[in-house]
């Protein structure tokens, strides 16, 4: 309770400063120069800041509202005895049924994970629901629009993350079912219905008529746009504030290798808790300066694993299998991105 509660409120005070702090600079930056008494260079990190956040913004909001409808529609009008009744008991049909899943059903970690739980308590095998849960937030068509958007000059990085999406999930999914024999859940006693993220509820309404179905679709929407937003106005907020108010030798000296660069870029997703939707815009400013395997680490470890989505598997898995898991998703991600980063630069 108490780690819910911190999570949430802190969340929510985090937004509001944010909001506000980004606010003021956007639309009165003359006041706030004669305010703290800048000097006229340190005023043009804050007009670079200005431009920066709201090009990352307003690039973002319409794949966000798109992948909000999409998942709302997923969400409420998809039920899981429908999911449960199509798993095949195969492995060698169940990897690339998972992949398909996560294809067919855009839902963010947000509405995946309490999903993939239930469907698990009933019966699903985890490799199955450790793959759906990897890749259902990279591989979907929402996603593929959002980074083809963000990196239309730059194709070879849009096919790139789906296919070390794929690789990475699929091998840990292989990973999970040949060596992972134990119970990993946790009792439904200690996990209940509630997850510690912010505000982010996904009650069915059970109302059958139309009108109780659009009312519970648009209040559901209504829920994960406020929810996902906050994550992309803080991460539009910190993106822009690096880039504009960082010494530009500092990002150089970052960028300088690719191990340097990339363990930045995955420490940096993994606290901003973006949704997918959005973090293809927030990669796209730093390429520039970032190299490739970089870009890639921070496209398909940030949707795989971040602060949010950790707290959430830790109240469905024991946290053993979540530190394994934590571990299996930074290793192959960090060399499947290193790989795959020296592969396009031959190209």
């Amino acid at each position: 309770m108490l780690r819910s509660f911190l999570y949430r409120h802190g969340l929510n005070a985090m937004f509001v400063f944010l909001f506000a702090s980004a606010l003021l600079i956007v639309f009165y930056p003359e006041s706030i120069k004669q305010l703290i008494g800048l000097s006229w260079p340190a005023f043009q990190s804050f007009a670079a800041f200005k431009t920066i956040f709201l090009g990352i913004l307003l690039e973002t909001l319409p794949f966000l509202l798109l992948g909000v409808v999409v998942s709302s529609a997923m969400q409420l009008f998809v039920s899981e005895s429908f999911i449960r009744k199509i798993i095949p008991r195969h492995p060698l049909l169940g990897v690339p049924f998972a992949c398909l899943l996560g294809f067919l059903f855009p839902v963010c970690e947000c509405g995946l994970i309490p999903i993939v739980r239930r469907l698990l308590a009933k019966g699903m095998p985890l490799y199955i629901g450790i793959i759906f849960i990897l890749v259902g937030p990279i591989v979907n068509p929402v996603v593929l629009a959002a980074t083809y958007t963000a990196f239309r000059s730059r194709p070879e990085l849009i096919y790139s993350r789906m296919g070390l999406a794929l690789l990475v999930g699929v091998t840990i999914g292989l990973l999970v079912y040949f060596f992972i024999k134990e119970d990993v859940l946790k009792p439904a006693s200690q996990d209940g219905d509630s997850f510690p993220h912010s505000g982010h509820q996904h009650n069915h309404d059970h109302r059958h008529d139309g009108a109780g179905k659009f009312v519970a679709f648009a209040e559901h929407a209504g829920n994960e746009f406020f929810d996902m937003g906050k994550y992309v106005m803080i991460g539009s907020v910190l993106t822009a504030a690096i880039q504009s108010l960082m010494p530009r030798s500092s990002l150089t000296d970052i960028a300088q290798t690719e191990i340097s660069s990339s363990l930045f870029m995955m420490g940096f997703a993994y606290i901003l808790s973006i949704c997918s939707t959005s973090d293809a815009f927030v990669a796209s400013s730093f390429a520039s300066l970032f190299p490739a395997s970089s870009l890639l680490a921070f496209l398909v470890f940030g949707p795989m694993l971040d602060f949010k989505s950790t707290l959430m598997l830790l109240s469905v898995f024991k946290k053993r299998f979540v530190l394994q898991l934590s571990l299996m998703i930074f290793a192959a991600v960090f060399t499947g991105a290193f790989v795959v980063g020296h592969y396009i630069k031959t190209l």
